[in-house]
């Protein structure tokens, strides 16, 4: 038979480790992974000469803005940038202007992205006004629901306890997960409130605000009523060392938890934030060297399940500001997650194992992603190539992304993406994309695919 792509001479990451070989690609799916002599003819082949050949990422945690916030990205902007940085599927949080929290603006956003994106894309989508619509929402392909715990965001009253557990019971009917900022909106406020009333509008005062104990407390209080639903919690961009205990406390117990980390809490402290200033600033902010460390420990022992990069894109002007309550807190990540990551895997910090069941296997298991997150025979063509040994400094007036700004700009990074496969097409080759806006699809939920 002919089959559409053939790459060989490739070092490829199967689920069973490194090997070299050849991926041939068929209808948009993994046909064969095979020496060269043992691969089908095909209608283009690319001779990767050596580069190695790792599952697309799959970043659970991405806002891709358009809509009433296109001046800060649009789909095609934001699966550009994704595709710069060997990411494959993005699923988009639901912050959106308007808000991602029924099935008509869920619908509507679905409608936009299918004619604007280049990679695949799936929806979280806040609660709803009224629960019922949440198998609606589910139905149209959400494939988790979100919670804001800082800020009421969506239809849930996020104070009722009761309303809460009402939301998680439903989601796990529904058998799917509820990811949570977990930042403790009462004590946000109340030390805002202190902060604001004693004139305060510095990077200390922020970080007073979102403290630790916010962070927490947010924890805690999403554990308890949990454990009266069994619902899968997911907590997003999980920053200290106590938020973190707690977690891994309640997994070893059983717990249906996953949480993620982010490059940024990785790579940077809070050391980062006061020499770099507002560039670095996010929710929840960088914290200390201490809470940086048990963060890598926890993830050297597997026990952080996701690496995501909260991609959130904001002008120059947005992130300038001497009065802090006035700066937009958010990092564009995309485009620089896979070449921090492959720079930690050069410099022996962390394994090309662990790096790809977090950032591909693990997100595709916990949304329900269906035959994507590995190199596997039978699987969707999504995958990137890399060039581990090539070195370049990240310069972010250069990103695919509208947000042309970096706390890692100017950082020098070991390991490069240089072409990025959708479904079987080439999207991105050498940092152009060569793609058409529309090559990405839509990715629906588990229980109803399209």
């Amino acid at each position: 038979m002919l089959a559409d792509l053939v790459l060989y001479n490739a070092k490829i990451y199967t689920p069973e480790g490194m090997i070299e070989a050849g991926v041939a690609v068929d209808d948009g799916r993994i046909l064969k992974i095979a020496k060269k002599t043992n691969l089908p003819q095909a209608s283009t082949r690319l001779n990767i000469r050596g580069q190695t050949v790792l599952p697309g990422l799959i970043d659970p945690h991405v806002h891709l803005r358009d809509q009433q916030l296109a001046y800060k990205e649009t789909f095609f902007s934001g699966t550009a940038t994704a595709a710069a940085g060997g990411v494959t599927l993005t699923i988009d949080m639901p912050n959106n202007k308007p808000v991602t929290m029924s099935t008509k603006s869920l619908k509507e956003r679905m409608k936009l992205a299918e004619t604007r994106t280049v990679v695949n894309i799936a929806f979280h989508s806040a609660f709803p006004e009224t629960l019922e619509e949440m198998s609606q929402i589910v139905e149209q392909g959400a494939v988790a629901f979100k919670l804001y715990l800082s800020q009421k965001i969506g239809g849930l009253d996020i104070d009722d306890d009761d309303a809460v557990v009402r939301a998680f019971s439903r989601a796990r009917e529904m058998k799917v997960p509820v990811a949570v900022h977990a930042e403790d909106r009462e004590t946000l406020e109340n030390v805002k409130t202190e902060m604001l009333q004693a004139g305060r509008g510095d990077l200390e005062a922020y970080l007073k605000v979102h403290s630790p104990e916010a962070e927490l407390k947010a924890i805690q209080r999403t554990i308890k009523l949990a454990k009266k639903t069994s619902t899968h919690i997911h907590f997003c961009h999980v920053s200290s060392a106590e938020g973190l205990k707690a977690i891994l406390t309640e997994k070893n117990r059983g717990l249906a938890i996953t949480c993620e980390a982010l490059p940024h809490h990785l790579l940077l402290s809070s050391k980062d934030l006061k020499r770099w200033k507002t560039v670095t600033l996010t929710d929840p902010p960088l914290r200390t060297e201490e809470d940086v460390k048990a963060l890598w420990t926890a993830f050297k022992q597997g026990l952080i399940d996701v690496l995501a990069s909260d991609h959130a894109p904001h002008t120059v002007e947005e992130k300038e500001s001497e009065f802090i309550w006035n700066v937009k807190p958010g990092i564009p990540g995309l485009e620089t997650m896979l070449p921090l990551l492959l720079t930690q895997v050069n410099e022996g910090r962390l394994t090309l194992a662990s790096l790809i069941r977090a950032s591909s296997k693990k997100p595709a298991e916990i949304f329900h992603i269906k035959d994507r997150g590995s190199l596997t025979e039978g699987f969707y063509a999504d995958f990137v190539v890399v060039d581990m040994k090539q070195k370049y400094r990240i310069d972010s007036s250069k990103f695919h992304s509208k947000a042309k700004h970096s706390p890692f700009d100017g950082w020098m990074v070991k390991g490069k993406p240089t072409k990025t496969f959708v479904n079987g097409h080439l999207v991105m080759d050498d940092g152009e994309i060569i793609a058409k806006p529309g090559t990405g699809q839509i990715i629906h939920g588990r229980q109803y695919k399209s």
